[in-house]
């Protein structure tokens, strides 16, 4: 997909100076995990990459596709575009989270109704509703320092591709090579972030990717569990937001809001940036190399394999946490002595 990479990186670059220009930049603060003023908005030449691939694989192939897969690359790109505009629109001057949500919501229930009339299966269509408003988020959460987001969702992307065909393979490489042509400028430093147009984007392409793999799994696999193993890649990401998530909730804190509480925030502020973003890389990468080698076998194999690997990133999540508040509490009372 080299048009795709060239589209993000000159795209990233006139990003930078736009937002420069219009003084779009992220301070270092409480609930940050950068420590210098940074250009925010950079997601906008990935958003332009995937559009342009999808727009031209569907005018290269009129006629091809029946008329329930057109509506829902139709819809899968007018979703895209929805949520990748509220993030825009959010990077220049912040909107309220409900507005944001409700806007993810339409844009996943447009894609769950084409999917619908596509499959007719209900379970996958509750998925195909779920997956694109919960990624969408989860992506936001998770884009705090640098690299992680950008990289996190290369590996997701192109692993989704091996299960994928036509249109749907060409949106899922366009995503990978777009966001790996961004990479450079956001790691190892962040000369720019991808910001809400970006992280909001990357999510719901995903999780529509995630659900049409789903489907092609069901129909060509002998165990139709082997479609949870399309989960694995983005477990680091679905652990650290859920229990994070689950846990200011239950400490009765305004969980919407910004916040520097997930673990791979308090690892970054004891290890640096880099060495975590490598470390969820690596987690990620292993996974989907198990997801790959197991796909053929038994639904009880399956369904164990990937319950094993949950649970063993859960006790991971907490280890890091409680590494993390054991390191900061050391160096408290150093600096205090």
């Amino acid at each position: 997909m080299l048009v795709a990479w060239l589209i993000g990186t000159l795209g990233t670059a006139l990003a930078i100076r736009y937002a420069h220009t219009r003084a779009l930049l992220d301070q270092p603060g409480d609930r940050r995990s950068h420590e210098a003023p940074t250009p925010r908005g950079g997601g906008i030449a990935l958003v332009v990459a995937v559009l342009g691939v999808g727009a031209g694989f569907l005018w290269g192939h009129q006629g091809t596709q029946g008329r329930d897969a057109f509506a829902l690359t139709v819809s899968f790109l007018a979703g895209f575009a929805i949520v990748a505009a509220i993030g825009w629109t959010d990077d220049h001057r912040p909107l309220p989270a409900a507005g944001r949500l409700l806007v993810h919501v339409i844009a996943a229930g447009m894609f769950a109704w084409a999917f619908w009339s596509a499959t007719t299966h209900p379970g996958l269509t509750l998925l195909a509703f779920l997956a694109p408003l919960v990624l969408a988020n989860v992506w936001n959460f998770m884009d705090g320092i640098n690299g992680i987001a950008a990289t996190q969702a290369v590996v997701v992307a192109a692993f989704l591709s091996l299960g994928l065909d036509g249109a749907w393979r060409a949106l899922a490489l366009a995503t990978a090579s777009a966001t790996w042509a961004f990479v450079p400028y956001n790691f190892p430093r962040a000369r720019i972030f991808m910001g809400d147009v970006g992280s909001g984007a990357l999510g719901f392409a995903l999780g529509g990717l995630l659900a049409v793999a789903a489907w092609a799994v069901v129909q060509a696999m002998p165990a139709p569990s082997s479609a949870l193993l399309l989960t694995l890649p983005i477990s680091a990401f679905l652990i650290d937001a859920t229990l994070t998530l689950a846990g200011r909730i239950l400490r009765g804190e305004q969980w919407w809001t910004p916040h520097v509480r997930h673990a791979y925030q308090a690892a970054a502020r004891q290890v640096g940036h880099g060495r975590v973003t490598m470390g969820f890389l690596g987690w990620t990468v292993l996974a989907s190399a198990i997801a790959v080698l197991t796909r053929s076998q038994s639904d009880f194999f399956v369904t164990a394999i990937v319950a094993g690997w949950y649970t063993l990133g859960a006790v991971l999540w907490w280890q890091l946490q409680r590494w993390a508040q054991v390191r900061e509490s050391v160096v408290g009372s150093r600096n205090s002595a």
